[in-house]
């Protein structure tokens, strides 16, 4: 009991010695209801049914995943056929937010002055000066100064994705300006991950993917059906109008 409890959530909080008096307690208590024959209860042969199908039906999943475990030959092939899936890209990302035309008091840079910024910001990197002397305010300038790494396939929005990877290095572009903000984005360098790197990865993708496939084919083989009128959403009640209803000669 000890060992599957840390094989589940790691070392157990309490001592062996308080786990030991709860599972004493277990043996005693278990042992006085079959003393009062609650065995034999409805109530208690629903409960027990239902908990052997539950340890049934994970014993055979986990032989299922196990069963479902990709071959290195299979990660291998994966990631040769999906080369441009591990492709990355180190990249800048520039946010100006603006405030609003005629504002004074709102947050942000002025519209008038957001490009200018950036065009200064752009400036000072590319001759090695610090950009961030020219950023007086962390809320309506951010700035990757460091540039950060992102693979492409859901690191990024799609969006800012398509046109981030499209950058050649030292590239920038501006990926959005409209009224309340200025973004631009700057590639840096192109690399691609190795396979060691992400055979973990691909291996949980096709572990799920196979593991979904076989309880497919066993829900397919075990006959099993559901009643889909039993477990239709209830049907919608009328809604009430408070209109008076017209007469035909009213309507005439």
């Amino acid at each position: 009991m000890v060992s599957e409890l840390e094989a589940q959530q790691g070392p157990a909080d309490l001592s062996r010695k308080a786990i030991g008096d709860n599972y004493a307690s277990l043996l005693m208590l278990a042992q006085q209801a079959v003393a009062n024959h609650l065995e034999s209860s409805p109530e208690v042969i629903r409960q027990l049914a239902l908990d052997r199908t539950q340890i049934l039906s994970n014993a055979e999943f986990a032989r299922l995943k196990q069963q479902a475990k990709p071959a290195p030959e299979e990660i291998s092939a994966y990631y040769n056929a999906h080369l441009a899936d591990y492709d990355t890209l180190q990249m800048r990302r520039l946010f100006i937010w603006k405030k609003p035309e005629g504002s004074k008091d709102a947050a942000g840079v002025s519209p008038q002055d957001a490009k200018p910024l950036a065009d200064a910001i752009r400036q000072a990197l590319a001759t090695g000066k610090d950009p961030g002397k020219l950023i007086h305010d962390n809320t309506s300038v951010v700035l990757d100064v460091q540039p950060l790494t992102f693979q492409r396939g859901g690191e990024l929005p799609h969006k800012m994705e398509e046109a981030a990877f499209a950058l050649k290095p030292g590239e920038w572009v501006v990926f959005e300006d409209s009224p309340s903000e200025l973004v631009l984005l700057q590639g840096v360098s192109r690399g691609r991950k190795d396979l060691k790197d992400v055979s973990s990865q691909i291996e949980k993708k096709l572990q799920a993917q196979k593991l979904k496939d076989e309880l497919a084919d066993v829900k397919k083989n075990a006959g099993i059906w559901m009643d889909e009128q039993y477990f239709a959403p209830p049907p919608q009640k009328p809604v009430a109008t408070t209109q008076p209803r017209i007469s035909a000669q009213e309507k005439q």
